[in-house]
């Protein structure tokens, strides 16, 4: 449901960008480092959209590789934890049977004195 509003919203303000710049169609002058042009303004208005767009979307990529990244550490981590789990049960259960042997002898012993 987020992502359907998220276009719906994507989509009226495309909408609105595209009126605001088809309105303003008049030619104005654009200073550049090494000289001045002159511009219909509905391609400025535009670029700056597209430019706007293309750094949040830039930055968007890099969070989500950031992300990406750190679910594979997390996901290593992990993975060493669950071997390191079933490393301890099985000495675990291997000092339980130990003990229960020991026990078992203790019990089987002959007792002196009395």
């Amino acid at each position: 449901m987020k992502r359907q509003w998220s276009l719906i919203l994507a989509i009226i303000f495309a909408i609105i960008i595209a009126i605001f710049a088809v309105i303003n169609v008049e030619p104005v002058e654009v200073d550049y480092l090494f000289g001045k042009a002159e511009w219909p303004l509905v391609l400025i208005i535009l670029g700056s959209v597209f430019m706007g767009g293309f750094i949040i979307a830039s930055a968007g990529v890099v969070r989500i590789l950031t992300i990406h990244r750190r679910l594979k550490v997390a996901e290593k981590e992990n993975a060493k934890l669950i071997t390191e789990l079933e490393t301890l049960k099985d000495e675990k259960e291997k000092n339980v049977k130990d003990l229960d042997n020991k026990k078992e002898e203790m019990d089987h012993e002959p007792t002196s004195g009395a």
